[in-house]
Parts: C-alpha cells; structure tokens; sequence
C-alpha cells in the first residue's frame, strides 16, 4: 500500500489523503482549504494522483474541510461511489448548496462548483453503517464511529492482499461530551493516520456551561451583546443545548433573546433531530419527552430580513451566527454593528485557523477589515476552549494506545508545532513505533 497526502499536512485544513493498493485506489477525504491556503488557490488545482485507479471516496465526516471539494471529482472524471454514513450524507447535503450558494454571493470569490455539480455528486453516495465491513476491490472498509459531530467515522482499511490494516482518524471527538456517543476504538491497526489539530494541547476540564452563564449574566447586567461565532454543524446544536439547560435552571432570564441567525445551523439542528440513536445516553433520555434544542425567547433567523432587524433590537441579546472562523457568513454584520461597543463580548467557541479574521481577532488585532469596513475592536474578547470537539494530546495517545500491532503513526490534520509536540510525545509513549510527518503531495509506502 502507498498514502499520498494532498491536504491536511502540516496544515490543518484540505484533508484528502490517496491510499493504493495493487489494483484499487481510495480516496479518504476530499476536503476545502481555508484560511490562507486558501489564497494560494489549492482548492481549484487537480490532485496529483492516477484518477484511472480511483475505484471509491470514503468521507470520514461533513465538515467543509474534509467534504468541500467532493462535487470537483466530477471533472476529473470520477464515476465511482462515495461512501458515507446516513447521517453524514444529511448534513453533507447542506454543507455543499451551502458553499455553492456562497461561492456564488461574494465577491472575488472562485466559484469551484455549482449547484448542479453538487446534484450529480449526492447522486453517487452509498450509505455504510458503523461497524459493517463491506468490500472495495483490494480492500475490506469498516466506520466507527469517531465521536466528532454527528455521523463523523475513524475508517478502518484491510488490504485482502497483505492483511495489514491501516485506520484514518478523521477527526476525533473530545470524548465525553454533551451530544454524542463516545469515541469508538480501533482495536487492531499496522499503521495509523491520525489528526493532530491540539497535539500540543490538554484540554481543561469541561466548563462551558458555567463559563456561558457567566458571560450571559454579564450581558444581561450591563444590557450588552454577546456574538458567538459558531460552526453550523455540531457547536451550533451544543450552544443550543446549553442555553436550553441554562433556562432551565434558571441561570439565564427567560426573557433573554438568544438569535441562531444561520439558516445551515437551523437546518443542521433539524438533522440531529432525526438521528436521536447517535445521541449520548442523557441526551436520548430527554429527547424522548423534550426538545434539547428549543427554550423559550430562541429566535431562528431562517431570513436575511430577520437577521437585519437584529440590530435594531435594544438592550440585551445573544447572537450565534457562522461562520466559526469569522471568514463569511452573516456574523460579518454583526461585526460591523457590534464589535465596535464596549459593552460586547465575542466568543470564540471552536477553533480558529491561521490566516481567518477569527485568528486576526484572538491574536489581539486592533481593527479589521470587513467588506472595505476598518471595523475597531472595542468588544471583550473571550474563548472557551473546552468546546473543542477534536480530542486533545492526552485523548489521541490514549486512542492510539488501544491498537494491537501498531508499528507506524503519520500524523496529520495539525499545524506544524502541535504535530511535532504530539510526534514527540508519541515516541515517547510507543518507541517502536516509527513516527510520520508527511508534507504536501508526499507519498509513503506502508
């Protein structure tokens, strides 16, 4: 077997990694770049690779930096299946209109991919189940279930040839926490490809809902705004739930608007709502006589009309809109009106890549510039780590721990100082496990 990786390396999007064997080829991932790599335009070049030897794709996951090139296979002339549980097909669904839509809306923005293309693309999936191996040419493929966002798979491959089994990550999800199900082990792998996106980090212990009911109360006191840039697939839902707990308990007036000002969010939130089996234990025992996602004063804006009016509303109130990393979407407006009052917080919930008006602002940007808009930040700036939904340095070496024969661990998805911490850490933890770093376009033979 051979891996070529054409994303995710040293980087943290782009995921896409080429895997060979004597007759078949697989596509694990065909993510979008982000950030500034996205300048660099890697998203409209075609991938080094034989594409006469690529018999499927196997998505781990529908966030846009592991599905968002998938509709460009078309022009490459790819006609095989794209493999995919249920509820990643769902969310996948929204992820690329969604990007095709933006594509088409903002200016100076390369248009990758239509509607259409993403039609003819949908058209091409077959569902797969955690935990059922099916076959692919050379190879036996088995999903687990990974614990990241919903319908998110680490994908197990056996090569009928050799036997020797190598397991791609996907992203890893910060094991427990508040939705989903846990992360699933692989009990048995030769090499494994793994995200490394906090290696260099241990995660704290989960305090997010305390740290929101502070910030909420702050809010509430001083009559102020609170902007939470939120991915729509996964974080958008865990806001919710938290708000919905928060109202419960009475640690949050009532009467406190909270806006889900992302039309994808609300449709997202509609999906987890019809996959009630991925949830955790807790989560499964509410939904069955309560909404998790529902409070009172939760305000949905489905329309661009209602997100404009959000302005004019006065005194106290809570926004979550995308995108996460602050590089589209309608949290920009609210920038524009907000982040220039003392009196606002912005959130930061999830993380944020290099090169995003996200990471400008975290970084301590005094300005930024928004639509030609020199936008002055006056607002708190806050983070709550602990929403990380990637497990941490201390979660991966403990996932990797669980493989029987595991002789080689290449290490991806991780800016370069988190990968080489966590490569370090690996060595220590497993010295005869030879250690990875792959670069762009490189290929290694397994």
């Amino acid at each position: 077997m051979k891996i070529k990786f054409l994303g995710a390396a040293s980087m943290v999007t782009g995921s896409c990694y080429f895997l060979t064997g004597k007759e078949t080829g697989l596509l694990i991932d065909y993510g979008m770049f982000q950030g500034k790599i996205e300048e660099t335009g890697l998203n409209s070049i075609k991938p080094k690779i034989d594409f006469d030897k690529l018999t499927a794709v196997l998505l781990t996951h529908a966030h846009l930096d592991h599905c968002g090139r998938l509709p460009l296979l078309l022009r490459y002339g790819f006609r095989g299946s794209v493999f995919m549980t249920e509820a990643t097909k769902a969310l996948v669904e929204l992820v690329l209109y969604d990007s095709a839509k933006l594509a088409k809306e903002e200016e100076n923005k390369v248009i990758l991919y239509t509607d259409e293309d993403v039609d003819k693309i949908l058209k091409q999936v077959q569902l797969v189940e955690y935990d059922k191996p099916f076959a692919v040419g050379d190879f036996e493929i088995t999903f687990l279930d990974a614990g990241h966002i919903l319908g998110s798979a680490t994908v197990l491959i056996k090569d009928k040839n050799t036997g020797k089994l190598i397991s791609f990550s996907g992203d890893l999800g910060n094991t427990p926490e508040p939705l989903l199900s846990p992360t699933h082990w692989v009990n048995k792998a030769d090499v494994s490809v793994v995200e490394s996106t906090y290696g260099d980090e241990i995660h704290k212990r989960r305090d997010e809902v305390e740290e929101l009911a502070k910030i909420v109360m702050e809010a509430e006191s001083e009559n102020g705004t609170v902007i939470i840039p939120s991915f729509s697939l996964q974080r958008s839902q865990e806001i919710l739930y938290i708000f919905d707990q928060l109202k419960k308990q009475g640690k949050m007036k009532a009467e406190t608007p909270v806006f889900l000002d992302s039309p994808m969010a609300i449709k997202a939130t509609e999906v987890f709502r019809e996959f009630p089996n991925l949830y955790n234990r807790k989560l499964q025992n509410q939904a069955k006589t309560d909404d998790p996602f529902d409070f009172p004063s939760l305000v949905l804006c489905d329309t661009l009309e209602k997100s404009r009016q959000i302005k004019n509303l006065v005194g106290v109130k809570i926004i979550v809109a995308g995108s996460g990393m602050m590089t589209g979407g309608r949290v920009l407006h609210h920038v524009i009106s907000f982040l220039g009052d003392s009196k606002t917080q912005l959130v930061f919930v999830g993380y944020q890549a290099d090169g995003t008006m996200g990471r400008q602002i975290k970084d301590g940007a005094d300005n930024v510039n928004v639509w030609g808009n020199i936008v002055t930040v006056k607002a708190k700036i806050k983070e709550i780590k602990t929403m990380s939904s990637h497990a941490d340095q201390v979660q991966i070496l403990n996932w990797l721990g669980k493989m029987e024969g595991l002789s080689q661990v290449i290490l991806t998805h991780g800016e370069e100082l988190p990968r080489l911490v966590l490569a370090e850490k690996v060595r220590q933890e497993f010295p005869n496990v030879k250690v990875s770093l792959p670069v762009l376009d490189e290929e290694i033979e397994i």
